[in-house]
């Protein structure tokens, strides 16, 4: 046996029925049974969650709530790397398809149960019960290839895991969030009758109430034991319970939200970059801005008689101003970014870093190099308050106007535009992509064959040959080697410009300490309210 060393920041909702609004309506909500604890972080969800069932009927707001109830063997560190946290170490065989997990001895259940082998076997099964409707089921059952064949428990606190083939993302699915993290459950998470009840599991707090459509209550866990780590690391490190209490109260506008934090009522509330300067004058609030791994992009149809000149494309690049534009869309809080690695990412080399230099002169030289004769580029564009798309558009068509090109914008509602993407239907899309951290994962986002899936951009036959390998190997070096080459490859064929990844500004109040975020959620361990 060979051992590999495995030794991430975010919620309060008007109540049904309740017409008013601001800071009143979100005192009302936090008003309710159960908020009155010593301490007590209050904090704004812009909806309510589906379940609390971990990777079951789920969405991000769901996870960002459920992950603090529940852990599974391995976490993500926020560099996109994964660490143990229920296990304290993980071996990978020679072949790359065995995994033997040491479980930690110090884990206990909210119910005061001892974790043991016995209870991540009883996981598994059920997660690969089809019918209880896992949503990353087949990421593991051979249906996109990957295999467990097997999963045994030799003692009470080791597991092995026996895959088909080798896959170097296999310890990052078990990780992923939208898998709830394959948490390890106690069986008295199911009522009697085999039905779900709520979610028994080993994390910083214990799920308390849930009244829908209102708030989630979480109190900490007393018993809790922290994993190896001085300071938070995405889900794994420092875990420690700081509070009392958690409220997670439902608030869906962004105004509520606002006057919430501005009042008190709310401890912590996500915000729209566009309030950051207003609320950064507010002495009595805190404002924290981090980097996700989603990305702001402009999608080209290669297939397209006009965009599908690769010169053409490549005049597009050199026409656009892509830090001035990242500035713009993040409100001068994000950077620019052109590769498909997040800038957070251990694979963000200098390699990575390259970008497409503005330079108009290029631009109008490549376009007369491409033939082109002024044919109309239409760039689509929606106006969803949460992502820059019709910002973007309305930069880069000025900017390529600006070389001779004659782009206009179309807006389409985000239904059609959607409906656009996947059928491959448009000229330039003005797109963001959701968070992948792995880089592997990033590329197949946008990736893949056109003739089975219209809505890939990128569908060179060596750069899909190479992600395939991406997926496969696990040594860091050989797979560095393999973006580098992806990202110098995607540069020259511009099947995309990619932007920048997106940002996530937070404002708390000025007596909590320790917050931050990850990836779009809140991180409430080592979060505490200070006198």
């Amino acid at each position: 046996m060979r051992h590999r060393s495995l030794a991430g920041w975010q919620v309060v909702r008007n109540l049904p029925g309740v017409r008013a609004v601001g800071a009143m309506a979100v005192a009302g909500a936090l008003c309710l049974p159960g908020a009155a604890f010593a301490q007590t972080l209050n904090v704004a969800l812009a909806a309510d969650i589906r379940s609390t069932d971990p990777g079951v009927n789920r969405d991000d707001m769901t996870d960002a709530v459920v992950l603090h109830v529940v852990e599974g063997l391995v976490g993500y560190r926020e560099n996109g790397t994964v660490a143990p946290l229920l296990a304290e170490s993980v071996d990978v065989s020679k072949d790359g398809m065995t995994y033997t997990f040491k479980l930690r001895r110090d884990v206990h259940f909210h119910n005061g149960a001892a974790l043991t082998s016995a209870d991540v076997l009883w996981s598994w099964q059920r997660y690969t019960n089809p019918k209880t409707g896992w949503a990353c089921l087949d990421e593991f059952d051979g249906r996109k290839g990957l295999k467990v064949t097997k999963v045994s428990a030799p003692d009470p606190y080791t597991v092995v895991m026996q895959l088909n083939r080798p896959a170097s993302l296999f310890l990052d699915t078990l990780a992923r969030t939208y898998c709830g993290m394959t948490a390890v459950i106690n069986k008295a998470s199911l009522k009697p009758d085999g039905t779900w009840d709520k979610p028994i599991g080993t994390g910083p707090f214990k799920l308390t109430e849930w009244k829908r459509g209102e708030y989630v209550m979480m109190n900490a866990y007393a018993g809790y034991k922290s994993p190896p780590g001085t300071r938070p690391d995405g889900y794994v490190g420092a875990k420690a319970p700081l509070v009392d209490a958690v409220k997670f109260a439902i608030v869906p506008d962004t105004a509520s939200a606002k006057a919430g934090l501005q009042s008190g009522a709310l401890s912590v509330a996500r915000v729209a970059p566009s309030d950051v300067v207003e609320l950064q004058a507010d002495k009595r609030l805190k404002i924290i801005v981090g980097q996700l791994a989603s990305k702001n992009a402009l999608l080209i149809q290669t297939r397209d008689p006009v965009v599908g000149n690769q010169k053409l494309r490549q005049a597009i690049a050199a026409s656009l101003d892509i830090p001035q534009i990242a500035e713009a869309i993040s409100e001068g809080h994000g950077g620019p970014n052109s590769s498909a690695v997040p800038t957070t990412s251990s694979y963000y080399d200098a390699t990575q870093k390259k970008s497409y230099t503005y330079d108009p002169a290029l631009a109008k030289r490549l376009l007369k190099e491409a033939g082109y004769k002024g044919q109309k580029v239409v760039i689509f564009a929606n106006k969803r308050v949460n992502v820059p798309s019709y910002t973007i558009a309305v930069i880069a068509q000025a900017m390529m106007q600006a070389v001779g090109i004659n782009a206009v914008i179309e807006v389409l509602e985000w239904t059609t535009q959607l409906d656009r993407y996947y059928s491959g239907a448009y000229q330039i899309s003005s797109f963001s992509y959701s968070s992948r951290i792995d880089p592997a994962l990033s590329y197949e986002q946008f990736s893949g064959d056109k003739t089975k899936q219209p809505q890939k951009v990128w569908d060179d036959p060596r750069a899909l040959a190479l992600i395939d390998q991406s997926r496969e190997e696990a040594d860091p070096v050989k797979r560095q080697a393999m973006f580098d080459q992806l990202h110098t490859m995607m540069l020259d064929q511009v099947p995309l410009i990619l932007l920048s990844n997106g940002v996530e500004p937070w404002a708390v109040g000025r007596r909590v300490e320790g917050f931050a975020a990850w990836e779009g959620k809140p991180r409430l361990w080592q979060t505490r309210l200070a006198k």
